[in-house]
């Protein structure tokens, strides 16, 4: 529609309907009335061939060599006396042997053609200098054994009458017909997009504030409860959205006042009175601390960021995991050997997987990290290297520390979700470790699954597809937009 066209859809869908309408009113009108024309062509043809045929045994030629029309003819079917015939016959040579009265000095057609009336009848529409309409069939005959060319016309005037009377009353009745079609168009239409002006009313009035509110669904079957279910799911993702994203904030902030606090705090007692130099550096030296730990703070949330958004591309490889496990743990060694722990790598030296080592490396420093803060002293860490019976290979890692009671166990990919406050943060971790963990191995098409023994402890286990699935992974897994390449140490992960 235009712009000058109507505002609104019911008007444009009741335009448009009507405007179909009469068009389809009219090509059926006009393709009646031609039919209704054709058929009384078609009778008046066959009447006159007829009458023609009656003709034909009634002319004779006279004493006086003159052709005349014998006067017992009965009337013709055509339901009109015998003068509507008109009547010529001609000779040979184009002559004019016979014209009755109602011809008069009028012809019914030029000279004759060699082939008019041959082997046949010819049937043709002239008009008549007076301007009259007349269906004319002709045809060759033998009067007396003279060749002669009969032609019978009669006026299609009546014909061109009911031609008229039809199309004129089709096109009187017209108007009526598309105005009570339009008013009942309209009347359907407004019933229809009525559900559609509730949903923009209910629509306006959701705002941030009220994102749990949904739209009604009044017939969940139709068009329109699909689009309102679509909106409804809308809603309910970005309510998730808005929600994640203040409790996103919420934490990030909390985590980021503490070593900033810290900063300001170490810095304000230092200046308080003049120190020695190693004072000054024990000073420093603490602000640091505070430093590196904003730094890994904000270096884990860039990263998840850029994760979340598709900035990260992966590059994969085929290696065998369990070389690559003792690469990763060896790093550990030393803080393992601080607190006194048993931390070993062992499993099938034959499972193999392509993957981005670079940051499937972090998924595991995260969870060997974790493991090791979370075991106590002389506890024991072990990471196991397993190929499933399905080909899928797995990476589990085993703590001994206390588990993870149930009500804790879904929330701890969460991000900043701390089974233990005060401990997570004095040994220096920012609650990120298991959330950037678990979108490296979704990332990969695969899932990292929690599983905590009665025993005690807990098993983080990464289950990768196989070599041979990689073909038949979607595409938008192993590829998240832009270049960006994950390459970040333990602390910054943690």
């Amino acid at each position: 529609m235009s712009r000058l066209g109507p505002k609104h859809v019911r008007t444009r869908l009741t335009v448009w309907y009507v405007a179909v309408l009469a068009g389809t009113l009219l090509l059926y009108g006009a393709g009646t009335a031609a039919l209704v024309l054709y058929q009384l062509r078609a009778e008046l043809d066959h009447l006159a061939s007829d009458d023609l045929e009656s003709v034909e045994g009634l002319l004779s030629f006279g004493a006086d060599g003159k052709l005349s029309l014998r006067s017992n003819y009965h009337d013709h079917p055509y339901p009109t006396s015998a003068q509507d015939r008109l009547l010529e016959v001609l000779g040979s040579d184009g002559s004019i042997l016979y014209r009755n009265d109602l011809l008069g000095d009028r012809t019914l057609g030029s000279a004759p053609s060699p082939a008019e009336g041959l082997g046949g009848y010819s049937v043709r529409s002239i008009r008549l200098p007076d301007g009259t309409a007349v269906r004319v069939v002709s045809k060759q005959h033998n009067i007396e054994g003279r060749p002669t060319l009969i032609r019978v016309g009669f006026s299609e005037e009546i014909l061109w009458r009911r031609f008229w009377q039809i199309s004129i009353g089709m096109l009187a009745g017209l108007p009526l017909a598309l105005g009570l079609a339009g008013a009942g168009g309209y009347l359907l239409a407004k019933h229809a997009l009525d559900p559609i002006d509730r949903m923009a009313r209910r629509v306006h009035e959701i705002n941030v504030d009220r994102l749990n509110a949904r739209l009604e669904i009044e017939n969940p079957d139709d068009e329109l409860g699909a689009l309102a279910k679509a909106f409804n799911e809308t809603l309910a993702r970005l309510e998730r959205s808005f929600e994640q994203l203040r409790r996103f904030t919420a934490d990030a902030s909390h985590e980021l006042r503490t070593p900033l606090t810290a900063l300001r705090s170490v810095g304000e007692v230092g200046l308080r009175k003049q120190r020695m130099s190693d004072d000054y550096r024990d000073v420093i030296a603490s602000m640091l601390e505070e430093a590196n730990r904003l730094s890994r703070l904000v270096d884990s949330l860039l990263m998840l960021s850029r994760a979340e958004s598709g900035q990260i591309q992966l590059h994969r490889t085929v290696k065998y995991l369990t070389p690559f496990a003792r690469e990763a743990v060896n790093f550990f060694e030393v803080l393992a050997d601080e607190k006194g722990q048993r931390l070993s790598v062992d499993g099938d030296e034959t499972v193999q997987a392509a993957a981005d080592f670079a940051i499937l490396r972090q998924v595991l420093i995260n969870l060997v990290d974790n493991a090791i803060k979370n075991s106590p002293r002389g506890g024991a860490i072990s990471v196991r290297i397993l190929g499933l019976d399905d080909g899928t290979a797995a990476i589990e890692v085993e703590d001994s520390g206390p588990g993870i009671a149930v009500e804790h166990r879904d929330k701890v990919f969460d991000r900043f979700y701390r089974v233990d406050e005060g401990r997570s943060r004095e040994a220096g971790g920012t609650g990120l470790g298991l959330s950037i963990a678990k979108w490296g191995v979704e990332a990969h098409g695969g899932r990292l699954e929690l599983e905590c023994p009665n025993r005690g402890g807990c098993v983080f286990r990464i289950l990768l597809p196989t070599v041979a699935d990689l073909d038949s992974q979607s595409q938008p897994q192993a590829q998240s937009a832009v270049n960006g390449h994950l390459d970040l140490d333990t602390q910054a992960v943690s």
